[in-house]
């Protein structure tokens, strides 16, 4: 299993007038995790376009479990508990608080595309190598 963690202090512009973040927030949070997880897996979202591969999102979840307030330190982990075998690559996300408390968790599906067809691809062979280490 492949496991990153960011870390993201809250700002006032991410919370509501009872200075709680706003749910689509966390959608943000987990894009900006998962780019940074790819970044530690050696290669950049602009790497692989220059590949001629796109991820697109095509499926999302979230379950809210407690709040993130204005100016906490939240961590967001980033899981791959499966290697990518075909065309589709899911992470898993989870948001804990300075506490250690679980906040959130996500789960989300993108597919890898080649950019200039618009049809599924499979995963770029040096994200494979990259990942491969994390699930021997």
């Amino acid at each position: 299993m492949f496991i990153s963690s960011t870390t993201i202090r809250v700002r006032y512009a991410e919370t509501d007038q009872m200075g709680v973040v706003y749910h689509g927030n966390y959608f943000a949070w987990f894009e900006y995790a998962r780019a940074e997880a790819i970044r530690e897996m050696g290669l950049t979202y602009a790497d692989m376009e220059k590949m001629g591969i796109i991820m697109p999102v095509i499926d999302v979840h979230a379950r809210f479990l407690r709040p993130a307030r204005y100016d906490e330190l939240v961590t967001v982990k980033t899981m791959l508990k499966e290697l990518p075998l075909h065309h589709k690559i899911e992470f898993h996300h989870e948001v804990y608080n300075e506490k250690e408390q679980l906040l959130t968790t996500g789960r989300i599906i993108l597919y890898f595309m080649d950019k200039t067809t618009g049809h599924r691809s499979t995963m770029p062979e040096s994200l494979r190598q990259q990942l491969e280490k994390y699930f021997q």
